[in-house]
C-alpha cells in the first residue's frame, strides 16, 4: 500500500488526499523524520486545508501540554524535525487562528521562547494584550491567569532583550504590576489553596519562605503553569533588571535585603541634591527597592507568628500564633529575698517588708528607642531570622515615611493595591506601632484589625482564642496608657474565652533579662503564644499590675489589696516580696477586711502568714476574712461568746483552707476572674 501511495504521489503531486494518507501512515507508525517531511510538504503546498490545521493544532497543543505520555512526546519530536523558519511561520499562523485570548497568548509564548528574535516584534504587544484582557475580564485579584502569563512568562523575555526599547515610565508600570502579582501570590489565603497538598514535609509547608511549593491552581491555567518557584527571587530579579535599564545607582547585584536597605538610606541622604529628572529617577529607586524589602520582611515576620493566615492548618502541624506584648516580668519587683526562712520569721526580723520596690509602674514609651523582644526558642526555633525580618520591615517603613515625596509615592502604590484590606499587613503594622510605644495609635489599629478579622473569618481557623489577639493587645495598650479599668475590662473579656490549664503550670517568664531596673529605660517586649496556657498568666499579671497601683497608695483600699494577694499566688514565690509589702501595710493599718479570702487564697505560705497575724507575736491584727464576719462583729449585741465563736470559725476555715492547697491554682484564679468580674471592675472605678 505504501508503494502504491508513493507512485500515486509522484503522478498526482497536487492531490491533497494522497499526501495526507501517506502522512497518516508515517504518523501512525511513529516514524518521526518521514512524518515531519510530509507535514512540511502539506504545510507548504496545502496551507488552506482544514485537515492540515487540525493536525497542526493537535501538535501545538502537545507543545503546550504538561503531560509526558508517549503520543505527546512523538508529536513534539515531529515538530522539532521541521525547519526553524517553518516552525516560526506555523506558530504565527496557528496564533492567528486562536480566538481565545489565553490560548493565543500561550501560542505566542511558544513562538517567543523558541525564536527570541520575534520578541522585538511581538513581545510588548503580547504583554499589553494580556494586561488589557485582565482589565476587560474584571478580575478581582491580581493573581489571575492573564497577569501570571504577563509577569512570569512575557515580562522576563521583554526586559532581558536589549533590542526591546522601553521608556522608564513603562518599566515602572511593569515593575508595579509584577510586585502586585508576586506579593498577592505569596500572601494568598488558605481558602484559595487546593485541598490536596501533596506529601511534603510539614516544616517546609509551614515555612513562609518555602510556601511556593504548595499545590495551587490559578483559574484558567494548569497546575504546572500555576506553580511559581522562588517568587521573591523572581521579583527582585525583575527589579534589578529594571534598575539597570533605568540607570539607577547600583554598585552591586544580588544584594540581600539588609544591604539594599542600607544602600537606600545612604541614597536618601542626598536625594534632594539632584535635579528634577534625577530626583524623580532616584525617588522611584528608593520607593520600589525599600517597598520590596518591606513587604518581603513583613510577610515573613507575620508568616512566622501567625502561619494560619497563609496556609490551611492540618491536625499534624503545630501552628500556634504568637502575640507581641509588653513584658510584665518586673511587676513583682526586683529585690532579692532570702528563700531559706519562713515568711513570718523573716517579717519578724523587720528587714524585708520595709524595703521599697523599684518603680515599674510608670508609663514607659519605647518610641524612638530600640526595644528588646524576648522569644522562647522552643516556640519559635527561627527566632533570630524572625526578629531580623521585623527589624528590616520596621526600618523600611520608617524610611518610606521619612520624606514627603517618598511617603506620597508609597501611599499611592498601597492605595492602588488596596493594602488596607490585607489582614496580615494590619497585624504587622499593629505590632510595629506597639514596638514604637505609640499605644493610643495601636488601639486604633487594633480596632481596624478586629474589623478585618470579622470580614475574613474563613482564614481564622484556630478557634476563639486566636480571635482574641486584638483584645489582648488592646488590654496591654490600655495598661501602658494608665487606663487600668479599661485594661481590666478587656482582660476579663479574654478570660471568659480562656480554658484554664489543668496540668501543672510551667513557671512564667523563662527568659528574664538580667538588667538592673535603673538601667532599663524602656520596657522589653515578648512574643507570647496565643494559647490558654500562656495567655491566662499574662492576663493575670496585667490585673495584678493594675490593682497593685491602687493597693499601695496612702488611701486605704482593702479590696484592692485583697485582689493583689489573690493574684500574687500566680508563679509563687516570685511575688513573695510584694506580698511582704502587703502584709506590712496590713500591720500598719491594724486590721484588714477581705471576705473573698477563703474563696480564692490557697497558698500555704500566705495562709500561714495570716494565721500568724492574729497571734500576739504577729500583732493581734484584726482580720475580717469570713463572709458576713464584719456584720456579725459590729452588731450592737456582740458578746464575748460570739467573738469567741468568730475566732473558732476562723480557725476552722483556716484548717479547711489548708486542705485546699492542692487545688489547681489556674482553675481557682479563673473562677476568681469570672465570678468577681463586677467587683473587680468596681474596684478600679
Amino acid at each position: 500500500a505504501k508503494a502504491w501511495l508513493i507512485t500515486a504521489r509522484t503522478l498526482y503531486p497536487t492531490d491533497f488526499g494522497i499526501q495526507y494518507e501517506m502522512y497518516m501512515i508515517e504518523r501512525n507508525a511513529e516514524r518521526t523524520a518521514s512524518a515531519g517531511r510530509l507535514l512540511y510538504d502539506m504545510f507548504a503546498n496545502f496551507p488552506d486545508q482544514p485537515m492540515v490545521w487540525r493536525e497542526i493544532s493537535v501538535i501545538t497543543a502537545a507543545l503546550r501540554n504538561d503531560v509526558q505520555d508517549k503520543q505527546t512526546q512523538f508529536l513534539r519530536g515531529l515538530f522539532e524535525t521541521l525547519p526553524g523558519r517553518t516552525q516560526c511561520e506555523m506558530l504565527l499562523k496557528a496564533t492567528e487562528q486562536c480566538f481565545n485570548t489565553l490560548e493565543r497568548a500561550e501560542m505566542l509564548l511558544l513562538l517567543l521562547r523558541r525564536f527570541p528574535d520575534s520578541v522585538v516584534q511581538h513581545g510588548v504587544s503580547l504583554g499589553e494584550t494580556l494586561l488589557e484582557a485582565e482589565n476587560l475580564d474584571d478580575q478581582d485579584s491580581p493573581v489571575n491567569c492573564f497577569r501570571k502569563l504577563f509577569v512570569c512568562d512575557v515580562l522576563p523575555l521583554i526586559i532581558n532583550n536589549p533590542d526591546v526599547r522601553l521608556p522608564a515610565n513603562l518599566l515602572y508600570q511593569y515593575l508595579h504590576k509584577a510586585a502586585e502579582f508576586y506579593i498577592g501570590y505569596v500572601t494568598r489565603s488558605p481558602s484559595l489553596e487546593n485541598q490536596h497538598q501533596g506529601s511534603q514535609d510539614t516544616a517546609d509547608i509551614k515555612s513562609p519562605t518555602k510556601r511556593s511549593t504548595q499545590k495551587y491552581i490559578i483559574e484558567g491555567l494548569t497546575e504546572k503553569s500555576s506553580l511559581i518557584m522562588d517568587p521573591w527571587d523572581r521579583l527582585f530579579e525583575i527589579m534589578s533588571i529594571v534598575a539597570m535599564r533605568c540607570d539607577w545607582q547600583m554598585d552591586k547585584a544580588n544584594r540581600n535585603c539588609g544591604e539594599i536597605l542600607h544602600r537606600m538610606k545612604d541614597l536618601c541622604r542626598y536625594i534632594n541634591n539632584f535635579d528634577d529628572e534625577g530626583h524623580r529617577k532616584y525617588k522611584h529607586q528608593v520607593v520600589y527597592s525599600t517597598l520590596l524589602v518591606f513587604f518581603k520582611n513583613a510577610f515573613q515576620y507575620v508568616g512566622s507568628i501567625q502561619p494560619s493566615l497563609f496556609q490551611a492548618s492540618s491536625p499534624s502541624s503545630n501552628q500556634v500564633p504568637l502575640i507581641l506584648l509588653d513584658d510584665l516580668s518586673n511587676i513583682y519587683g526586683d529585690v532579692d529575698i532570702d528563700r531559706g526562712k519562713h515568711i513570718h520569721k523573716r517579717r519578724k526580723l523587720g528587714d524585708g517588708r520595709e524595703k521599697t520596690l523599684s518603680s515599674d509602674d510608670e508609663e514607659c514609651s519605647g518610641k524612638g528607642r530600640s526595644r528588646h523582644i524576648i522569644v522562647n526558642k522552643i516556640e519559635l526555633p527561627n527566632s533570630i531570622d524572625v526578629l531580623e525580618n521585623f527589624k528590616l520591615a520596621r526600618e523600611s517603613w520608617e524610611l518610606l515615611h521619612s520624606q514627603e515625596a517618598l511617603e506620597k509615592e508609597f501611599t499611592r502604590i498601597c492605595m492602588s493595591w488596596k493594602t488596607e484590606t490585607w489582614l496580615w499587613l494590619r497585624i504587622f503594622i499593629t505590632d510595629m506601632i506597639v514596638y514604637q510605644g505609640q499605644y493610643r495609635k495601636a488601639i486604633n489599629s487594633l480596632h481596624q484589625l478586629g474589623a478585618l478579622q470579622g470580614a475574613q473569618q474563613h482564614v481564622m481557623n484556630q478557634g476563639t482564642l486566636e480571635q482574641q489577639r486584638a483584645l489582648i493587645q488592646m488590654a496591654a495598650c490600655h495598661f501602658a496608657l494608665g487606663e487600668y479599668r479599661m485594661t481590666c475590662d478587656k482582660v476579663l473579656d479574654v478570660m471568659c474565652s480562656v480554658i484554664p490549664c489543668t496540668q501543672d503550670v510551667v513557671k512564667v517568664q523563662e527568659e528574664i533579662p538580667k538588667v538592673k531596673p535603673r538601667f532599663r529605660k524602656v520596657l522589653d517586649l515578648k512574643l507570647l503564644p496565643c494559647t490558654s496556657k500562656a495567655m491566662m498568666p499574662y492576663c493575670l499579671q496585667l490585673m495584678l499590675a493594675c490593682f497593685k497601683l491602687r493597693a499601695f497608695t496612702d488611701i486605704r483600699d482593702d479590696l484592692a489589696l485583697g485582689h493583689v494577694i489573690v493574684l500574687l499566688q500566680l508563679d509563687w514565690p516570685r511575688g513573695e516580696n510584694l506580698f511582704l509589702k502587703a502584709v506590712n501595710k496590713i500591720c500598719q493599718q491594724g486590721s484588714f477586711q477581705y471576705e473573698n479570702f477563703f474563696n480564692y487564697v490557697t497558698n500555704i505560705d500566705m495562709l500561714e502568714e495570716f494565721a500568724y497575724l492574729r497571734t500576739t507575736e504577729g500583732g493581734k491584727i484584726h482580720l475580717e476574712l469570713l463572709p458576713n464576719q464584719g456584720l456579725l462583729i459590729k452588731h450592737h449585741t456582740v458578746t464575748r461568746g460570739i467573738t469567741k465563736g468568730v475566732k473558732e470559725d476562723f480557725r476552722l476555715a483556716m484548717e479547711r483552707q489548708v486542705s485546699r492547697c492542692g487545688e489547681n491554682l489556674m482553675v481557682v484564679l479563673h473562677r476568681f476572674c469570672i465570678n468577681e468580674k463586677i467587683i473587680l471592675l468596681q474596684t478600679l472605678m
